[in-house]
């Protein structure tokens, strides 16, 4: 790699952070002077990140994170991009690193988790008839993109899983469930909730569909679509086979399409799928509603 080319490193940490906010206010500091750009969550149960910088940057970035031993054992996955990912770098302290609202103690991913799977562990159970797949991701992320067969979850944010899965997924309860998510972090707790609510076996695909695209033995099969990232790429190809297929469907027509935009009304900058068609045709609104309302705020 030439060394002014950018990279993007999507990484996470669950691990007890003594004094987490005092943590998040150095770290931004330190970030600013390194010069990455992203968005990072620090708690006093972990870190999660994804940040954009230059091959040095992100290779000093991670020599540095793993320099606290913490941090000593944090996994990176890495991309290659052309440029910043981010136009900022923000740093900040939360609660929980995936809000859940349940009980922090009872979730701990060091105590509680479904067994993690490599790569092609999880493409071979895939592939068996008796396993429930279920998306760990918010509804809109499984429409671009999913795992052939997978569940998806009606859900807008990640706390409502727990009312959710109680009132959709008891059927399943003595089947094997296999769940998934961008990078790993969500279903650390995802397959953790499971197993409290009962759930007798319960796996989770260790590093997440972006792991899973870059395994040489797999290369994304089975995974049809393009994956949501949170970034200003909006998403990135898993499937690096012959099977690699559209699932999006534009919200107006319905044509199949992997395009997210923002709706151009500034007061809802809704996240839709829209194929290039549509997009010139309805100006880049998502609804006759918000094209109407910001004809008259003009």
């Amino acid at each position: 790699m030439e060394p002014n080319q950018y990279r993007v490193l999507l990484f996470y940490k669950y691990v007890s952070v003594p004094n987490a906010e005092e943590f998040a206010r150095e770290h931004l500091a330190y970030c600013k002077e390194l010069g990455v750009k992203g968005r990072i969550l620090v708690a006093s149960e972990g870190i999660n990140g994804t940040l954009s910088g230059t091959f040095e940057q992100t290779e000093q970035y991670m020599r540095d994170l793993r320099a606290n031993p913490l941090f000593a054992d944090t996994v990176f996955k890495i991309d290659e991009n052309e440029g910043h990912a981010f136009k900022k770098i923000f740093v900040r302290y939360k609660q929980e690193l995936v809000t859940l609202r349940f009980d922090e103690e009872e979730l701990d991913p060091n105590v509680i988790s479904g067994t993690r799977l490599k790569p092609k562990d999880f493409y071979e159970l895939l592939q068996r008839e008796d396993v429930v797949v279920l998306d760990g991701r918010n509804g809109y992320e499984y429409d671009l993109g999913h795992f052939r067969g997978a569940i998806r979850p009606d859900v807008d944010s990640f706390r409502e899983f727990p009312e959710w899965i109680r009132s959709n997924m008891n059927e399943f309860k003595d089947k094997p469930v296999l769940t998934y998510c961008t990078g790993g972090i969500r279903c650390e707790k995802l397959s953790g909730l499971l197993l409290k609510e009962g759930f007798r076996e319960v796996y989770q695909l260790d590093g997440g569909i972006v792991t899973y695209g870059k395994d040489e033995d797999v290369k994304g099969r089975l995974f049809d679509g393009k994956c949501y990232v949170f970034d200003e790429r909006i998403s990135v190809k898993i499937n690096h086979t012959e099977e690699d297929v559209v699932v999006g469907r534009c919200r107006h027509c319905g044509k199949p399409s992997d395009r997210y935009i923002n709706c151009a009304d500034d007061t809802c900058h809704l996240q839709h799928i829209c194929c290039e068609e549509c997009d010139s045709e309805h100006n880049g609104y998502c609804s006759e509603k918000c094209a109407v309302h910001d004809q008259m705020a003009g």
